[in-house]
């Protein structure tokens, strides 16, 4: 691990100063079992090197990232827990529930009648007017020529 947050959690389990139910590990990236799951099997995949956004993760290694929660979810499926979905979820900042700032991807076991749900605002499914989403396109699109 080449860089770290003395007061993160999760480095401290990359540290090995905490411990955790490890599932798969490699140079870059470790995966343990959530120490407060939503289903039996929920599983966190993160760098070993402190990132607290997906805007300070290295594309490569989050693409690795990915790839792993890719396969977790695929053990998941084989491992003979309750599993009839996977939902794949990573939250970036306060707002959107991120309670650790270390990037990290829940990968969740789903079943039918779980009790898991989203919730949407009240605008959910209407579609903006064309020229509205226009306008947030281009925004982006310029934001995407200064990074």
């Amino acid at each position: 691990m080449s860089e770290s947050s003395t007061d993160c959690v999760f480095c401290k389990i990359v540290a090995q100063q905490l411990p955790a139910n490890i599932v798969y590990q490699d140079e870059e990236i470790i995966a343990f079992l959530d120490i407060r799951p939503i289903n039996p099997g929920h599983t966190l995949v993160i760098p070993k090197k402190h990132a607290a956004s997906l805007e300070k993760l290295d594309s490569q290694l989050g693409g690795r990232l990915f790839q792993i929660a890719g396969r977790i979810a695929a053990a998941l499926r084989k491992s003979g827990l309750r599993v009839e979905g996977i939902n794949v979820w990573l939250a970036d900042g306060k707002a959107a529930f991120q309670e650790v700032p270390h990037i990290h991807i829940h990968v969740i076991p789903r079943f039918k009648g779980d009790g898991l749900r989203i919730q949407v605002g009240p605008d959910y499914g209407k579609t903006p007017p064309d020229e509205e989403m226009q306008k947030q396109a281009t925004k982006i699109r310029k934001a995407l020529k200064d990074i």
